[in-house]
């Protein structure tokens, strides 16, 4: 068995070689083969050329939100060459009738108040990737998932663009699909929604039709200053260095975390993630502390979805950035009592609240909208003072993502080398239900001190192998997806810690081989 690894280690030197480079087995290169235009299938009606963005839209940048939907290959005797015209075909296909609902989709931003509905078609990328999608699920790397998203989403001439795709194939036939929506008609929650209706196309299943109602309920106003979105989302934009860190809380941590943050004086009943946005809070307050030298004021904003706290006739499958921020503030300097995670969930709970049918009915109305920012605008004014902002699409289904060949086994977060985003808490569902990825954003000095906060650690994994994330029947052609001999399986094993060589034997259904 040692022969034969060096043997293929020789040959894959000899193709290095070959190739005229020098890049390392364990250097991610993604070379794009194509790039086009998906137009939808059937054109849009006139009368639908014109997408007016709604009022809560005008609060939101052209920013991009990058999401990568990471799938195994289950087949074991198809080329790779077919497999991925097999795919690319069905992706594609199904893609461009799926923008015949979501028309506004392939269109373009124009003015920052209206989509120009012009069939002109979403920006799709094709790439192959030279690296083993077992290598990336393994060791999942938060910074270069960047390279697989289909361009830099801050380029000013990518603004335009509401979607752009980047499908990107593996030696082994997996698949990392990107997508990354312009948050100035996308929140969370649209995104996944339309995920979950291109796989359901892909598969032949009928789909509920989008709505476009958002626009007709909260009518823009072009009175509207342009700094509104800097008064919703303070400070989220800075020069300082920021890191961005990924903790897993399973199931059984979230209960955990649950049954310590219950009091019979604030919340009898925190949801699990109330209870998480809470100790990520204190977490991160301890950090600040560490820093400043003192306990600062601290202010926690959740966005918090409108279409389930409203009378109006909203659904599901409404589309636009259909949420507003609950804010939640904590002044220890008052009483040291507020820094206990009870009283901080309640804090949040009771920000929460404030959101209700009423609130949203209010919102209607220009007056109230302007209000709202005034009062907002204050409390974000102030200087010496934590701002931490969330964003969550648990419980949206992104799993159910499946266009034809399983589940996703991971969805990630596009990461960044440099993020731009700070003090900011994305949370997201784990494969296995029940659990919750938290994303973090915060200053390289905050972060070394909240990545070792043994309260967080007592529940959090930082960093962990996705194939620990979840237990599927797909994992069992993790391996041998597509690698095509026994040699290539010790390559790959002989790079992982021997811990994770337990799971690697469960996931595959075969021992794991001994080298000799």
């Amino acid at each position: 068995m040692a022969m034969v690894l060096a043997k293929k280690n020789e040959r894959r030197a000899r193709v290095t070689r070959q190739n005229g480079t020098t890049m390392a087995i364990d250097v991610m290169e993604v070379e794009v083969i194509s790039t086009e235009r998906i137009k939808p299938s059937s054109p849009t009606l006139a009368h639908l050329k014109t997408y007016n963005i709604s009022l809560l839209d005008q609060l939101f940048p052209c920013a991009y939100v990058p999401l990568v939907f990471f799938y195994l290959n289950p087949q074991t005797t198809t080329s790779l060459t077919d497999l991925i015209s097999e795919r690319s075909h069905t992706l594609k296909q199904s893609l461009a009738q799926t923008l015949t609902s979501f028309y506004p989709f392939a269109g373009k931003i124009k003015d920052d108040l209206y989509v120009d509905c012009n069939d002109d078609g979403v920006y799709y990328v094709e790439a192959r990737v030279n690296r083993y999608l077992l290598e990336i699920l393994n060791q999942p790397d938060t910074r270069s998932t960047h390279r697989l998203l289909p361009q830099d989403p801050t380029l000013a001439t990518a603004r335009m663009n509401v979607v752009m795709i980047q499908v990107n194939f593996f030696e082994c036939g997996g698949i990392a699909l990107s997508i990354c929506s312009s948050h100035k008609i996308i929140d969370g929650h649209t995104c996944t929604t339309f995920m979950k209706a291109w796989a359901r196309t892909a598969q032949g299943s009928s789909l509920a039709h989008p709505s476009f109602i958002a626009s007709s309920l909260f009518p823009q106003n072009c009175s509207l200053p342009k700094n509104s979105t800097l008064i919703l989302w303070p400070k989220m934009f800075n020069q300082i260095k920021y890191i961005t860190k990924r903790f897993v809380f399973d199931a059984s941590a979230l209960a955990r975390i649950k049954a310590k943050a219950t009091s019979s004086s604030f919340v009898k009943n925190p949801s699990r993630i109330e209870a998480l946005l809470g100790l990520i809070w204190k977490s991160a307050m301890a950090a600040s502390k560490v820093r400043h030298g003192l306990q600062r004021h601290s202010v926690f904003s959740l966005a918090v979805n409108l279409r389930r706290k409203s009378s109006l006739p909203l659904s599901e499958f409404s589309v636009g950035n259909l949420i507003w921020s609950a804010v939640a503030q904590c002044t220890p300097d008052v009483d040291a009592a507020e820094e206990e995670l009870c009283c901080l969930v309640g804090r949040l709970r009771n920000a929460v609240k404030k959101i209700n049918g009423d609130f949203v009915q209010e919102l209607q109305e220009f007056h109230k909208v302007t209000k709202c920012l005034k009062e907002l605008g204050e409390v974000y004014s102030n200087e010496g003072v934590d701002y931490f902002s969330c964003t969550s699409v648990c419980n949206g289904g992104m799993y159910e993502a499946d266009f034809g060949w399983g589940r996703p086994v991971w969805v990630s977060l596009g990461g960044a080398e440099d993020p731009l985003v700070m003090n900011l808490i994305f949370l997201m569902d784990t494969r296995s239900g029940g659990g919750i990825e938290a994303w973090v954003s915060l200053s390289e000095e905050e972060m070394d001190v909240f990545e070792r906060n043994s309260e967080l650690l007592e529940f959090a994994l930082l960093d962990p192998s996705a194939l620990e994330l979840g237990n599927s029947t797909n994992c069992h052609a993790l391996i041998y997806d597509r690698i095509g001999s026994i040699a290539d399986v010790v390559l790959l094993v002989v790079r992982f810690d021997i811990a994770t060589l337990g799971s690697l034997s469960w996931c595959c259904g075969f021992p794991v081989p001994t080298v000799v």
